[in-house]
């Protein structure tokens, strides 16, 4: 496939343009969390999974990127093809998302590999003839990237028909980078603007933000950010978002904090907004076996169907030890969805019953949001103050005054809380996290699914 080619790839066939088996033109009622009367524009990313989700569905999406046309080529259409009911994932080379898109550019020209696709230095025309016939209302496709500074990523996709992607001003800033989170919530404040003057109704954004860092982060501060950003995302005009959660240690707090961000994004966000919740599969140091890393996986599809996300993001046996191949996240999405086909949603909590997740995100969220109207100054202003504090994240920009444990039940809890408005549960003195203690709770999830 060469730049300014327009036809498919040679060896690749034309795919079908109907929508699944199941699926009808427009969706006859609307998942949990998703506001009666908002019905996204037919054929975009938010209709799909709403669609989905009103028929049963649970959406499953891999996290997939190449430089190498005709592998990314081929790995849409095994997943647009897999036994699942899915969504496409174009992601970003490392290169791209720093913008060293003249890198990139001499990364392609001498052909040397790149870790994702760099939708950038490819010309839109080429971006187009990798979609043509594979990408449309049945199979939308997401661009994933992780970059502060994604005007350039957002113009390169939506010049390519690309109207859903991801990423937020805190968590595509505090885990990835050195970037002041003043300039990164200002990128992506135009970033949210031109996406939609872009893409128009259709425009989906999600956020990163229940992903801090992966890994010991209590739920609370994880559903907290991302429904922040939700409410930033809002702000700057995106019809269609998502919020998201990684699956952490305790199957029971990973559910609570589920249910709470459907509730939160409930009373929160605006009515004219559609949304839905995506889970990532545990973002964190992953079982080095075969048998470990399918055990968590079923868990993560197993945990989405229980509380209710609508859509789940995969990880493979491969993950402890290489990029994954094609074929590797081909099996993942299909043995998600198997299990998901064979598991029941559980009844939502009573009425009044508030879990400690949600307490104390919505503890956290309004405490952010009485500091301006602006939720991007609000944000600013709240990290600098340190009223959000992420633990174990180096940025300038975070407190690092917090701390966290995963306590006696395996749930996680927060040992130091610094001037955020949450509890630290009292009882007996904990000793000081050491390197050792830190390397030993970054495994816990890898041996318990090993063992």
């Amino acid at each position: 496939m060469t730049a300014a080619r327009g036809d498919l790839p040679v060896g690749v066939t034309a795919v079908r343009g109907d929508l699944p088996v199941g699926m009808t033109a427009a969706p006859t009622e609307l998942p949990v969390g998703v506001t009666a009367g908002v019905v996204p524009p037919v054929g975009s990313f938010g209709w799909f999974v709403a669609e989905a989700a009103a028929a049963g569905r649970l959406v499953v999406q891999p996290r997939m990127g190449f430089s190498d046309l005709r592998r990314m080529r081929a790995g849409l259409e095994q997943t647009r093809f897999a036994a699942a009911t899915t969504v496409g994932t174009v992601t970003i080379d490392s290169y791209t998302r720093v913008g060293a898109h003249d890198t990139a550019r001499r990364a392609l020209a001498d052909g040397t590999g790149l870790n994702g696709y760099p939708i950038v230095a490819y010309p839109p025309e080429t971006t187009r003839a990798l979609l043509a016939g594979v990408h449309d209302g049945s199979f939308p496709v997401q661009v994933r990237h992780g970059s502060s500074q994604p005007e350039a990523i957002i113009r390169a996709s939506a010049a390519a028909g690309l109207a859903a992607t991801e990423g937020g001003p805190v968590s595509y800033c505090l885990p990835y980078g050195r970037t002041p989170l003043r300039d990164s919530v200002r990128n992506w404040a135009r970033a949210c603007e031109l996406l939609v003057e872009l893409a128009g109704d259709t425009a989906h954004l999600e956020s990163f933000g229940g992903c801090l860092l992966g890994q010991l982060c209590p739920p609370g501060l994880l559903v907290a950010v991302s429904l922040l950003e939700g409410v930033f995302f809002a702000h700057h005009g995106l019809p269609s978002v998502s919020l998201s959660y990684a699956q952490q240690t305790h199957p029971g707090q990973d559910a609570e904090a589920i249910r709470a961000l459907h509730r939160l994004a409930a009373e929160f966000l605006p009515p004219t907004v559609d949304r839905h919740v995506v889970l990532y599969t545990y973002m964190g140091t992953f079982p080095t076996t075969a048998p470990g890393a399918r055990r968590l996986l079923a868990a993560s599809a197993e945990l989405a169907v229980r509380a209710g996300a609508q859509r789940l993001i995969v990880k493979t046996t491969a993950e402890a030890h290489r990029i994954p191949t094609v074929a590797e996240n081909v099996r993942a999405l299909e043995a998600a969805a198997a299990t998901a086909g064979v598991t029941e949603p559980e009844p939502a909590a009573p009425a009044g019953g508030d879990s400690e997740v949600y307490r104390e995100a919505r503890t956290l969220v309004e405490a952010v949001l009485e500091l301006s109207t602006d939720p991007g100054r609000a944000l600013h202003t709240a990290f600098r103050r340190g009223l959000l504090d992420v633990p174990y994240c180096l940025h300038p920009d975070n407190a690092g005054r917090s701390r966290s444990v995963i306590d006696d039940s395996g749930r996680l809890r927060w040992s130091a809380a610094g001037r955020m408005p949450v509890t630290v549960p009292a009882g007996r003195d904990r000793p000081a996290m050491t390197s050792t203690g830190l390397l030993s709770a970054l495994h816990t999830v890898a041996r318990t699914y090993d063992h």
